[in-house]
């Protein structure tokens, strides 16, 4: 598991870096460095990204404690959600942190795929010419990397869309990254060995779809009220 954490480490320090070098990584807006929304965030991921790992796991019937990034993203997201409804904040604070969360994912995911059979994120077997062995004998998909190259794409062709300028994209950045990056995750948990809950359907495909459902109705709430250009430091909630 070495390797998977010195991936861990690169895919943290890629993201940091787009963060800082990246086109629009203009100066936060005071909302999103305040105290309490980065408290809140980390609460949310790290709940978040224990609750779906370890809960797959076990509908899965495997023992220990797991991780995910796309428990991750939700527990954030409802923290976030609620801090900001509970603050009055209106509008999508998320814009910012969509390239630097594709190029970590996509870096991230790289690291799964040399960690093997032990990191659980293996794919299904297969016949296709590219299926990889992780050392039990089995050609499977490796949909570590699929997730990996499909962020990675997602990351050049948002860097684009910003380019061009225009404010919807803009606007709803963060949700669509939500979409794309749940969609594709939805697709690829077909070709993993997971445990179901119903149907042909594990966690992380309703989890997929609850964020799916999020993306949408956000993205067009936003479409549909006038242009923010800045929010105010919110109270901190009593």
């Amino acid at each position: 598991m070495l390797i998977h954490t010195v991936f861990d480490v690169l895919a943290l320090l890629t993201g940091v870096a787009v963060l800082r070098f990246a086109p629009m990584a203009h100066a936060p807006q005071p909302w999103q460095v305040h105290p309490l929304y980065i408290a809140t965030a980390s609460a949310g991921v790290t709940v978040g990204a224990y609750l779906a790992g370890s809960g797959n796991l076990w509908l899965s019937g495997v023992g220990g404690v797991g991780r995910s990034i796309e428990g991750a993203l939700a527990g954030g997201i409802i923290a976030i959600e609620t801090l900001k409804w509970r603050s009055g904040i209106a509008g999508s604070t998320g814009l910012r942190l969509v390239l630097p969360l594709a190029a970590a994912i996509a870096v991230g995911r790289i690291g799964c795929f040399f960690a093997g059979l032990d990191d659980m994120t293996y794919g299904t077997p297969t016949t296709l010419p590219w299926g990889v062995d992780f050392g039990d004998g089995v050609l499977r998909h490796p949909v570590q990397l699929y997730e990996s190259v499909t962020m990675a794409a997602f990351f050049a062709v948002f860097l684009m869309m910003l380019r061009r300028g225009g404010d919807a994209v803009p606007r709803i950045g963060f949700y669509l990254f939500i979409g794309v990056y749940a969609t594709q995750r939805f697709a690829w948990e077909f070709l993993k060995p997971y445990g179901t809950v119903i149907g042909p359907f594990n966690l992380f495909h309703l989890l997929s779809l609850a964020l799916i459902g999020y993306a949408l109705v956000f993205a067009c709430r936003e479409l549909r009220q006038p242009c923010r250009h800045s929010q105010p430091l919110p109270p901190v909630p009593s």
